[in-house]
């Protein structure tokens, strides 16, 4: 049996606490990098807010021995000193209207820096996500990490930053306090230090446990807002009604948060009576703190204009060493969720080494050469041993079933992915050996889950080619070739229509209509020489596919097209045919040859002209 893993040390446990905070200067460095000025401005407001309350409980002893002192001359003389008395008055009031001239300050710097900051994480976030691998987005684990920086990673770096300001603040009046009452003892000090420490050891504790239930049930909060996206979208809805999978889907999303509440209400009645019961410690030191000094002034010990003071010094600098420890413990839970941030940000992001702009032997065309491929995590090859050639103005059209590798292969060719084993080619030379922006821009390309963003129709189109994105008549022409024009310009703003729902006085197209867009688009990239089509034309009618497809034999004299569909009437006119299953190429060859050969192809081209007879 293996014994207990024993307790660290209490110093193992100090230093990991304090390992924690190591985010703090990070988080410094990024507010002074989003605004210096504010920056400055934050510090100062905090250096007058921490200082001056300590000076007004300073003037408030000068009142009342001044008062004290008016009244026995008054009482002797028959006469009124006013001045004495006012001078203070006075001075107090213009310290208590700067202070709160500070604390104005501080709230209105820390709110311009909450939206400025929360601006600059986001784009850090999303200028990652622009690194990052296809494969990394496609891991569970890595979106949980992505899911947990986008939900607190906005709002923890200027958190940690206020606490920070705080905790100086209200260190600069504690040591100002101290200053005071280590004149009448410096035990008084120690009590109000033994008061406070235990409800924020508590605290720290809690903080340490929240956070690590918030990392524990990231999977389940996706969960929840992906049910939450299924029962509130309208590209979604109509399934879900004519299912009708509202209550399954709802009776889910109840048990998720019946399950994850369970663990907050625990967590959440733990932290606040064990806060309550010891900060009694607290109430407690202040009331004895309270009583001695009033025994003090009863005796003599104290003036009365003291007793105030120090009586305000005492209430004043526990609650300042409350603030003190507070800061500390969120600074301490900020800098816990701000690792979720930075966990990201630091994520390994694959290189991207190529810098060919033109391959070895211009004009040869594609090849793969014993090209296998294996996604991440799983134990089948999704290709293997794919080896085939496309030259300049030859069209390749690849036949299988769902799953047989044929988006892979595309995934690979546009190098959103590298093989696993072997090589691709362009004009002959390595995939991997090609700048990156420049591959892409010799590729057009119309995905089976193609994007239907909601933006509006012109840049829907210009979003295949960043360059023209803007360009109206770039938009007209691609539109035209994808057949897209003609129900573009019914719409009642023609090419600046909004599309999808999203929006107000959004346009909502038909199936067709939308893959006419992506189509199009894939249009918009006039310099590619190689258009990839996967199932282009799935939601058009006869007519118009064949409109695309002859649109394809005009233009397609000098590129590479590589073609995916389940039509066999629209493969049949390709150059070279591919008959992938399971991820290998069973047979290769024109309509004519393949149909000789009265395998695979021969079976499924004759099953589905049946359904034409």
């Amino acid at each position: 049996m293996r014994s207990p893993r024993p307790a660290p040390p209490p110093e193992s446990r100090l230093m990991a606490f304090l390992g924690v905070f190591r985010y703090s200067r990070r988080a410094l460095a990024l507010v002074w990098q989003t605004s210096r000025a504010l920056t400055v401005g934050l510090a100062l407001a905090t250096l007058v807010a921490g200082v001056l309350p300590a000076v007004a409980a300073w003037l408030g002893q000068l009142i009342v021995d001044a008062v004290v002192a008016a009244m026995e001359r008054h009482a002797e003389t028959g006469s009124v000193a006013w001045w004495p008395v006012l001078r203070y008055v006075l001075a107090e009031a213009g310290v208590i209207a700067t202070i709160a001239l500070a604390q104005r300050a501080l709230s209105a710097q820390q709110a311009l820096l909450r939206a400025l900051l929360g601006q600059k994480v986001n784009v850090m976030i999303l200028e990652k996500a622009g690194t990052l691998s296809l494969a990394q987005f496609e891991d569970s684990e890595f979106y949980d990490k992505l899911t947990r920086a986008r939900r607190e990673a906005s709002t923890r770096p200027l958190g940690l930053v206020n606490k920070t300001f705080s905790l100086a603040q209200h260190g600069i009046s504690l040591a100002s306090f101290a200053v005071l009452l280590v004149q009448f003892s410096p035990l008084a000090l120690l009590i109000l230090a033994v008061g406070a420490l235990p409800a924020f050891l508590s605290e720290a504790k809690f903080s340490g446990d929240a956070f690590r239930l918030f990392r524990w049930r990231s999977p389940q909060t996706r969960m929840q807002m992906y049910l939450e996206t299924v029962l509130a979208r309208e590209d979604s809805i109509k399934e879900v009604k004519l299912f009708g999978l509202e209550p399954l889907l709802l009776e889910r999303y109840r048990g998720i948060f019946d399950t994850l509440y369970g663990e907050e209400r625990s967590l959440t009645l733990r932290r606040e009576t064990w806060g309550f019961l010891l900060g009694l410690l607290g109430t407690l030191a202040f009331y004895g703190a309270y009583a001695w000094v009033v025994v003090a002034t009863i005796t003599g010990g104290l003036t009365l204009g003291e007793m105030t003071m120090y009586l305000m010094v005492f209430k004043q600098g526990q609650a300042a060493l409350s603030s003190c420890l507070t800061a500390i413990g969120g600074m301490y839970e900020d800098n816990l969720y701000l690792s979720n941030l930075y966990e990201y940000l630091e994520q390994p992001t694959p290189p991207e080494p190529g810098h060919l702009r033109q391959g070895a032997v211009p004009g040869d065309g594609i090849r793969f050469e014993g090209v296998g491929f294996t996604y991440p995590g799983a134990e089948r090859p999704a290709l293997s041993g794919i080896s085939l050639h496309l030259e300049p103005g030859m069209s390749l059209a690849l036949v299988g079933a769902n799953g047989s590798g044929k988006t892979t292969l595309i995934k690979l060719l546009t190098r959103l992915y590298e093989p696993s084993e072997g090589r691709i080619l362009l004009d002959g030379s390595d995939l991997r050996d090609w700048d990156a922006g420049a591959l892409r821009r010799r590729i057009g390309v119309i995905f089976q889950d193609f994007v239907r963003y909601q933006l509006k129709v012109g840049e829907n189109l210009g979003a295949g080619d960043v360059a023209a994105f803007a360009d109206e008549s770039r938009w007209q022409e691609a539109a035209r070739r994808g057949l897209a024009d003609a129900f573009i310009r019914d719409l009642p703003d023609g090419y600046h229509a909004q599309l999808g729902r999203w929006f107000k006085g959004g346009q909502e197209l038909s199936g067709g209509q939308w893959q006419k867009i992506a189509l199009s688009r894939a249009y918009m990239r006039q310099g590619a020489d190689i258009l990839v089509l996967d199932e282009p034309t799935a939601a058009m009618d006869a007519a118009a596919e064949a409109e695309v497809y002859a649109d394809f034999r005009d233009h397609g004299h000098d590129k590479m097209t590589l073609l995916i569909s389940h039509r066999f009437s629209t493969v049949r006119a390709a150059d070279q045919i591919l008959v992938i299953d399971g991820g290998e190429i069973l047979e290769r060859g024109d309509h004519a040859s393949l149909l000789a050969a009265n395998g695979r192809y021969a079976r499924l081209f004759r099953l589905q002209a049946r359904g034409y007879r």
